[in-house]
């Protein structure tokens, strides 16, 4: 078999079925909505507000967060049905495998490999520097060298772009979260689940609270003007240049669907609950964003947004209500957490999927006998989060989450035409339909290309060296140890 035969041939998806069957499927439509908003509204609605709306757009942050929402709102369509016809580990990557073949289902998911391990270095940088601001409140505040990520000039005399805060060693907090959540997860996706249904209800909370009380302090002039005018050079962008750097900025804060979907294996009935559990928190989350936006920047003007790393707490406090932003803070420290849960299940999912196909280490894609967990992968996913955390400080982690995510989802909305021409025949049928085919999967693919190319020169430098990397693992190991082409010599 030549070698583009080989990058070609798919995978049977009553294997994926099969090989899946393992792992229980206990998970309902209100474990996926809050797995799903737990992992949307998590540090991003608590900052990029009035980040984006600082830098980029100004009041009309609430346009660019719309905007993401459609673009999201696309490939999550895609996503649902999908989901509901294959309801398979690994998603993306098991999908493109089945319809366009194992070479492109691999550079899907080391996409979104990429993704999983920075998100979950990503959010516990995040909740630690958030922790450490609310401790500072009360005269608390960590030694350096177990404050942040590694301060490679101090230590080895060499400046960096990455470097950590200056005396930095390791993410002390960020370690200690990402490793609990590990044991959570090591113990049972239905007491995971649990807790994140608890948690996500006290964030949900937290957010309408700040909703309630910044409505109290609305000055209307804070609104004028609603799009600022376009200053390339200025502190905003605005205009519409303005409002679409802001939708490249904040697409990361949509991205959590698809950890829904990398969980379809455990899904009770997913042709109906992987639509609902997908689109459900999508709809969610862009309401409590857009109510945020709206809000924060009624509250002050958006330019005492600038360089401010907690604007949400900061405006409460400016506001006249300390309690309240305490309160907020508080919760939106521990509902990070539900971030973590979210993105570490999809990871461990993932490599379990690597494993179960042959193309990282077989021992990857074997679960525990009594529950089914893909515990080796978790526990190669925690290790590799914690190093990535606690090397690159939080600025760098965040140009990076969104450039394998939109690979993904350009993958997913091309292969609805090849989805649509096999359900019913050799796959299963489809328990939800995209609206609008065929045009709305190349709405989805052509948008999700735009705000690829909005991403930073860096983001977009990172994402060409990690896709060079994983084409090296798969032609050194993953084409010679692939089941299915072990299959194929038979």
């Amino acid at each position: 078999m030549g070698l583009w035969s080989k990058f070609l041939e798919r995978e049977d998806a009553s294997t994926y079925i099969s090989k899946d069957a393992d792992m229980p499927r206990i998970l309902h439509t209100k474990d996926f909505l809050a797995l799903g908003v737990g992992t949307i509204v998590s540090t991003a609605i608590f900052t990029l507000p009035g980040v984006v709306a600082a830098n980029y757009a100004g009041p009309s942050v609430v346009f660019s967060f719309l905007l993401a929402a459609v673009v999201a709102g696309f490939v999550a369509l895609a996503y649902a049905e999908m989901a509901s016809t294959l309801p398979v580990a690994g998603s993306a990557y098991s999908w493109i495998n089945v319809l366009f073949g194992e070479g492109f289902g691999w550079i899907a998911g080391w996409a979104l490999l990429a993704e999983y391990i920075i998100a979950v270095a990503f959010v516990g940088s995040g909740l630690s520097a958030n922790f450490r601001g609310l401790i500072s409140q009360i005269g608390i505040n960590l030694p350096p060298a177990i404050s942040g990520a590694l301060d490679t000039h101090s230590l080895f005399g060499w400046a960096s772009s990455v470097s950590g805060p200056k005396g930095g060693v390791v993410d002390i907090v960020a370690f200690i979260a990402i490793i609990a959540v590990a044991w959570l997860l090591s113990h049972g996706v239905h007491e995971a689940s649990r807790v994140e249904v608890v948690l996500v209800v006290i964030k949900v909370l937290a957010v309408l609270l700040f909703i309630v009380v910044g409505l109290t302090a609305i000055h209307p002039e804070n609104y004028s003007p609603f799009v600022p005018a376009y200053t390339p050079n200025g502190t905003t962008i605005g205009g519409f240049q303005g409002i679409w750097a802001g939708v490249s900025g904040i697409f990361l804060a949509y991205i959590g669907f698809d950890s829904i979907a990398s969980n379809s294996a455990e899904a009770v009935n997913p042709q109906k609950t992987m639509p609902r559990g997908i689109l459900g928190s999508l709809l969610i989350a862009v309401v409590l964003f857009v109510g945020v936006s709206l809000v924060l920047v009624g509250m002050f003007k958006y330019t005492k947004y600038v360089d401010n790393a907690e604007p949400v707490g900061w405006a409460l406090r400016e506001a006249g209500h300390p309690i309240v932003a305490t309160t907020v803070s508080t919760i939106a420290v521990v509902g990070m957490v539900t971030a973590l849960i979210g993105m570490m299940m999809a990871g461990s999912r993932l490599l379990y999927s690597f494993g179960r196909d042959g193309m990282l280490p077989k021992w990857l894609g074997e679960v525990t006998e009594n529950k089914g967990l893909p515990n080796r992968g978790l526990l190669v996913l925690t290790v590799v989060a914690v190093i990535v955390g606690s090397f690159f400080p939080f600025s760098f982690l965040s140009e990076l989450i969104s450039a394998g995510t939109l690979i993904a989802f350009i993958f997913v909305s091309l292969a609805m035409y090849s989805l649509h021409k096999r359900e019913g025949k050799d796959l299963p049928k489809a328990g939800f339909k995209m609206p609008g085919y065929p045009v709305t999967p190349a709405i989805g693919a052509l948008l999700s290309i735009w705000v690829f190319w909005g991403l930073s020169t860096e983001a977009k430098l990172y994402a060409l060296i990690w896709f060079i990397i994983g084409i090296i693992v798969y032609f050194l190991y993953g084409a010679k140890h692939s089941v299915l082409r072990s299959k194929s010599n038979k």
